[in-house]
């Protein structure tokens, strides 16, 4: 488990594509090597990876096809950077919320406007099937950073989130631009909310029409 609250951002260092199978190696820093074992849980862009060797600061990990086709770890590439935290202890402090690494889809950036003072807002475009659990103040998990959700436009399928200058130095969001994708983690107690009282509304057949 996780808490969204990136540790930092890693380059790869080299990727090696069989069928259905993609092999990626990321180089990590010094802090985040302490203690670091394989077999270990890592999140990484959000999705939750099992470190299958480590040779220096040099980190390998394998991803399977389900991986691939449902997250952006199948067009990474040489030099790009992605987002890693460590799965926390407990007792660890839990800044962000619970994330499960378990990523439900891809959003689409849609929009970067920088046009406010000290304000960068991101707009994304999600799958019409997750807009039901998304809520203004509500948690969401972007490439494995805890976010909480500011403007929400059902109609289009879009939510904006604010990110502070911290968030911006410590993961890739500074370097993402309009048409990038992100993966999206919905949080599971939200889900878990919406499902069950649309499961008691329908064994009552009472219809809910949203605006």
């Amino acid at each position: 488990m996780f808490t969204g609250i990136v540790q930092a951002y890693v380059e790869v260092s080299e990727v090696i594509r069989k069928q259905d199978l993609t092999t990626f190696t990321l180089c990590f820093p010094e802090s985040s090597l302490k203690g670091l074992k394989q077999g270990a849980s890592v999140a990484i862009d959000g999705v939750c990876f099992t470190v299958v060797n480590i040779e220096g600061k040099h980190v390998f990990f394998d991803a399977m096809k389900e991986t691939l086709q449902r997250t952006t770890i199948g067009i990474i590439e040489k030099g790009k950077h992605l987002n890693i935290e460590r799965s926390f202890k407990i007792g660890d402090e839990v800044g962000g919320h619970i994330v499960s690494g378990h990523v439900h889809s891809m959003a689409e950036i849609v929009d970067v406007n920088t046009s406010i003072a000290n304000n960068h807002i991101l707009t994304f475009k999600v799958p019409n099937s997750l807009v039901k659990y998304i809520f203004p103040k509500g948690f969401v998990a972007l490439n494995g950073a805890s976010l909480t959700i500011v403007d929400v436009d059902k109609k289009n399928d879009t939510f904006s989130v604010y990110l502070i200058p911290e968030t911006l130095q410590r993961t890739t969001f500074g370097f993402k631009e309009k048409g990038d994708f992100v993966n999206i983690e919905i949080d599971s107690q939200t889900q878990a909310i919406v499902d069950t009282v649309e499961r008691v509304l329908a064994e009552k057949n009472i219809v809910v029409k949203e605006d």
